[in-house]
């Protein structure tokens, strides 16, 4: 863990070294968005908008970072957000970034395109441990694989329902990614040079068993294959009337990711589910949606009480924590935070990427001269004008 210590200042130190190891194509997969990339750069730009308001001369001398999500407690207001195929960015990438979850204390979702069995994710960590759900392979694959995380002892199904296409990522066609997945020599030969000249990653890719299928995804015909993701997704897109079925099948908490207005925060309520997300993949579907956090607002005023919100997209700094918090969410997760750490070193990488976010936190929350989580709200922030309710 020595190799990311204090060389290793920031996520953004840590996306420079992300970007160092991984071919292009894979760097870009975790880094990049669709379209323009507009929404992305939203999600990020948002929180340059609002300020902090401190309370001075105010002595914090320790911070609680303690909250509770569908009722076990997190020791940090973020968990690690879904995340497909990680096992391309280290080998066993999934299970490694559960294990530095559980380690700090805080919950795991593992996404439905994982390169690693599930059983194996919900061994790996000591935390909360959530399973995102895609419909991809139809009803019956996705009544498998539901079964299978119930009895590993997943906490949670999480239900994306703004996937029912991939979006429009064109860094993907611009770097050869459809070309280099093809398997023919011709095909690939244009873009093979981004990966020799990664020979470290490739021999990490390769010994971890090269290019991978979806294990927990199991069609008839085996597991799904990683080109067949687009035409899964397409075939097989949710929608609200699959909620009646998926609860069935789950029987438990039901988290609902995705949710962009507040009459999908309503819906989502009125069909049982125990906690949304505020979010919009990233910024990797549909571009030109607004960032998450001028989202958040909405949202709350829509469910009031009825169930928890949380937020993702754009968070990069322990101050944006802060910010969503004081705003009213009740955590964050955090996705390309943690996933340029497990690129750059592994389970150290994500540590690192963690220990970023928590140390950014007590010291914004000790600057503000607020103690707890509890404590924060509005009063701690300078909204721009024309923020709702501005």
């Amino acid at each position: 863990m020595s190799e990311f210590g204090p060389t290793i200042a920031s996520i953004a130190d840590m996306r420079k070294r992300a970007k160092a190891r991984l071919p292009r194509m894979v760097f870009d997969y975790i880094d990049g968005g669709a379209a323009d990339e507009l929404t992305m750069r939203d999600n990020e730009r948002v929180y340059s908008e609002i300020k902090l308001k401190p309370r001075s001369a105010v002595s914090v001398p320790a911070v609680d970072l303690r909250t509770t999500v569908l009722g076990a407690e997190w020791s940090l207001p973020f968990g690690l957000a879904p995340v497909g195929s990680s096992r391309m960015f280290w080998p066993r990438g999934e299970a490694l970034a559960a294990a530095a979850a559980g380690e700090a204390g805080t919950s795991y979702t593992l996404s439905t395109l994982s390169g690693t069995r599930l059983e194996e994710v919900k061994a790996a960590t000591s935390g909360p441990a959530w399973y995102q759900l895609y419909l991809a392979g139809g009803r019956d694959v996705a009544r498998g694989a539901i079964a299978r995380a119930a009895a590993a002892g997943f906490s949670a199904l999480v239900v994306t329902i703004d996937t029912n296409v991939a979006g429009n990522r064109e860094r993907d066609v611009r770097n050869g990614t459809k070309q280099l997945l093809s398997r023919d020599p011709l095909t690939m030969l244009p873009h093979v040079g981004q990966i020799i000249t990664r020979p470290f990653w490739l021999l990490d890719f390769m010994r971890d068993g090269g290019l991978m299928s979806f294990p927990n995804v199991v069609l008839p015909s085996g597991p799904m294959g990683y080109g067949d993701i687009g035409q899964q997704l397409g075939e097989s897109a949710v929608s609200w009337d699959d909620f009646g079925w998926i609860s069935e099948a789950w029987g438990g908490p039901i988290v609902v990711k995705g949710v962009h207005t507040a009459e999908e925060a309503r819906k989502a309520a009125d069909l049982g589910a125990s906690v949304v997300v505020v979010s919009n993949h990233g910024g990797r579907q549909l571009d030109g949606v607004p960032g998450t956090l001028r989202v958040l607002p909405e949202v709350l005023d829509a469910v009031g009480d009825r169930l928890e919100v949380l937020l993702d997209g754009g968070i990069r700094r322990g101050s944006d924590i802060v910010k969503a918090l004081a705003l009213g969410a009740r955590a964050v997760l955090v996705g390309r935070a943690y996933t340029y750490g497990l690129a750059a070193g592994g389970q150290a990488g994500v540590a690192r990427s963690i220990s970023i976010l928590r140390e950014e936190i007590i010291l914004t929350m000790k600057l503000l001269g607020c103690g707890s989580l509890g404590e924060l709200g509005p009063d701690y922030l300078r909204l721009p004008a024309g923020w709702p309710g501005i």
